[in-house]
């Protein structure tokens, strides 16, 4: 069975050292930031900046995420699991 995007996004905060979350969640700013540092995203972490901010940042840090997307746009599971896929080499 493929992994649900829930289950993506906890492959992907337990990649970063971020914990699982047993509620269906979107990422908090904190989670993004480890994402942003983990992709080696060019944004600066502090302050912390938006999360429409550190979206935009990792989708034109990993190559295959879709750049034309709006940073307020949540990532799509095809995304979730590129992500996976780069946080595990």
């Amino acid at each position: 069975m493929a992994p649900t995007v829930d289950d993506l996004r906890n492959e992907i905060r337990v990649a970063t050292g971020r914990h699982e979350r047993i509620e269906s969640t979107g990422f908090t700013k904190e989670a993004l930031a480890a994402i942003c540092t983990a992709v080696d995203a060019d944004v600066t972490l502090e302050p912390l900046p938006g999360k429409d901010t550190m979206r935009t940042a990792i989708r034109q840090a990993v190559g295959g995420l879709d750049t034309s997307r709006d940073g307020d746009q949540s990532f799509l599971k095809a995304e979730l699991e590129t992500l996976v896929a780069v946080l595990d080499e």
